[in-house]
This record gives structure tokens, C-alpha cells and sequence, in this order.
């Protein structure tokens, strides 16, 4: 008799709440793997800064070469 107390339970918890609760637990890892922390999210602020110092640098030397030496492109185009 103690067997079918426990037994319905258990058949109820493996066919409808384990599946489940699989499902939301691997949904939830998903979308966490899916999004940037916040030390990610600083760190790519700072990459995208750094990069649009130095395309300022770089079109302030092309500005340079051109006004020193106009067919510097032809060169290395």
C-alpha cells in the first residue's frame, strides 16, 4: 500500500513537473549566456571609445599625408 502513495506522486512529478522545470532552467541559462554582463557591457563601451580615437587619428594622418604629399594614396592603393 505504501508503494502506491509514493508511486502516483512520483509518476506525476517525472511526467509533468521535471520536464517543466528542465525546460524553464535551460531557457533561463539561455538567455543569461544570451546577454552581456555588466562589466561586459563597460568593457565595450571603453573598445568602442578607443576605436573612435583612434579613426580620429588615423583620418588626422591621412589629412597630413595629403596635404605633405598628395599622391601618397597612389602609392599604396
Amino acid at each position: 500500500m505504501s508503494s502506491v502513495l509514493f508511486s502516483g506522486p512520483l509518476i506525476v512529478f517525472l511526467i509533468f513537473v521535471a520536464p517543466l522545470w528542465l525546460i524553464l532552467h535551460y531557457r533561463s541559462k539561455r538567455k543569461m549566456s544570451h546577454s552581456l554582463s555588466g562589466e561586459e557591457h563597460e568593457r565595450l563601451h571603453q573598445l568602442t571609445e578607443k576605436a573612435r580615437g583612434l579613426q580620429q587619428r588615423v583620418e588626422t594622418l591621412e589629412r597630413i599625408l595629403d596635404a605633405e604629399s598628395p599622391s601618397w594614396r597612389n602609392r599604396y592603393d
